[in-house]
């Protein structure tokens, strides 16, 4: 179990003060893996699901993460998203590749290896976020199969990578996955009658061990860059071989030694990416992290809603909540919390356990609208949970209106009112739309809200034609 956890000793994590939209999305698509509130989980659970076409074809989205952040990576020697592109795709080792909806391309590609390798077996990665996409395909840097070992060489010195290292990524890589017939067809299989089948590197090819090594320093291995019919598509052979077997043969000998030469390797590669890009802090999971909240103008009333995330707890362990919040006027409110679900992360190493803001069958909380609600805590098994001191900030001064309605399907039209408070001295209100240019990328589009004149605690600004919205914020 040391040797699972080898890079997460290494690297110090901080928590973020909730909340912050990039690192919220950030550290729940890190963190909030299967069970409630799931998100990347799914994708890589169990190791063997392929989501295109289904667990038995011997394809494995776990591997095809891995071997599009190693692509996509070694295309330019820093991690952008280039792969995404359609010049990208159309080259046998890119393709179905998942967009994004919350953050870039880039940082789902790192979210999505860094939870297979994680949850196959494999050692814990330390993630940062803020990686850019890239604005256009560049030239291929991905070398094939059938290329001279020299030219292997040169593409990892360009990426200031020692021999050694180049042998130990390919292997460590190749712990998962296998060569599709159908993207390369010229290496041979001996099943050469079935042009869709997955010839695997080893026999543990959705788990991350050192079987890649020990069944090829035994001579047992199938996998079908050492051992293809046809031998000038043996990359694998000729990149192991190159220094004489030494790397392999040490990696036979220690599972440790493999773990941590990949976790070492892993990280730098990770986190490369192009000039004047600022990567964040480690993300850490929150110990208290409100999760999707809703706060919506109800006439006279606020409907409140949302749930709170308790990390490393059980249902097991399951401790009392009451949340408490603050008013503009002073008040204090407080109301015990109904538990909602469990998640866990990492293969089941850690869980959360999840709370909702609901009194009975009402799914959310009534609030008297002209006194609102400024900042929340949480008080769990006694013990006040508050951020250092901090709180949790709610904004409730720029509010959507339950009154917001969809008047058409298609095109889809809707009418969106959104509650201003009195006292902000607000000159221009806009709704942000999330959807992607012409590349890819995430855009973010604005569209005005015009102003009104009603006397109310919170009149209502109305924009009566907002066409297409994907995601409004």
């Amino acid at each position: 179990m040391l040797s699972l956890i080898f890079l997460a000793s290494l690297v110090t994590t901080n928590t973020y003060v909730w909340p912050s939209p990039q690192l919220d999305a950030l550290e729940s698509a890190r963190f909030d893996q299967l069970g409630h509130n799931k998100l990347f989980g799914p994708d890589i659970n169990p190791c063997n699901t392929d989501s295109f076409t289904g667990n038995t074809s011997g394809r494995s989205d776990a591997g095809d993460w891995i071997r599009t952040v190693r692509h996509s990576q070694r295309s330019q020697n820093r991690l952008d998203a280039l792969i995404h592109f359609a010049d990208e795709q159309s080259r046998p080792e890119a393709t179905h590749l998942y967009p994004p909806s919350m953050f870039t391309v880039a940082d789902s590609i790192a979210i999505g290896a860094l939870l297979a390798i994680e949850n196959c077996g494999g050692p814990e990665i330390a993630f940062r976020g803020g990686r850019a996409d890239a604005g256009e395909p560049k030239i291929p840097g991905v070398l094939q199969p059938q290329q001279y070992l020299q030219s292997h060489i040169d593409s990892f010195a360009r990426q200031v990578l020692t021999q050694t290292e180049m042998i130990s990524l390919i292997a460590c890589g190749h712990t998962f996955g296998g060569v599709q017939h159908a993207a390369f067809p010229d290496p041979e299989f001996n099943d050469t009658t079935n042009t869709l089948s997955v010839e695997h590197f080893d026999t543990t090819s959705v788990q991350f061990d050192n079987n890649i090594a020990t069944e090829y320093i035994s001579g047992s291995t199938r996998n079908p860059l050492v051992v293809g019919f046809n031998d000038s598509t043996n990359s694998d052979k000729r990149i192991f071989g190159s220094d004489g077997n030494a790397t392999m043969a040490s990696f036979a000998k220690s599972p440790a030694l493999f773990v941590s030469t990949y976790a070492d390797l892993f990280l730098p590669m990770l986190d490369t990416v192009p000039r004047g890009v600022q990567l964040t802090e480690v993300i850490a999971p929150l110990p208290v992290k409100p999760f999707n909240l809703q706060l919506l103008l109800d006439g006279d009333t606020l409907q409140f809603a949302g749930e709170v995330r308790l990390w490393n707890r059980t249902l097991n362990d399951m401790p009392t909540v009451s949340l408490l919040w603050d008013d503009r006027v002073g008040g204090n409110n407080n109301i015990s919390l109904t538990p909602s679900g469990e998640s866990t992360a990492n293969s089941g190493r850690y869980t959360g356990v999840w709370y909702s803001f609901t009194i009975g069958e009402i799914v959310f909380l009534s609030l008297d609208a002209a006194t609102g609600i400024t900042s929340m805590r949480f008080l769990v098994n006694g013990t006040l949970e508050n951020q250092g001191g901090l709180g949790f900030a709610v904004q409730d001064g720029v509010l959507f209106s339950t009154s917001s309605c969809h008047t058409s399907e298609n095109p889809f039209i809707g009418r969106f009112d959104v509650g201003v408070r009195n006292g902000l001295n607000l000159t221009r209100v806009y709704l942000e739309q999330t959807t992607q240019d012409n590349v890819g990328r995430p855009l973010v589009v604005e569209t005005d809200i015009p102003h009104s004149k009603t006397k109310t605690a919170l009149p209502i600004w109305c924009q009566s034609r907002l066409k297409h919205p994907q995601t409004w914020v």
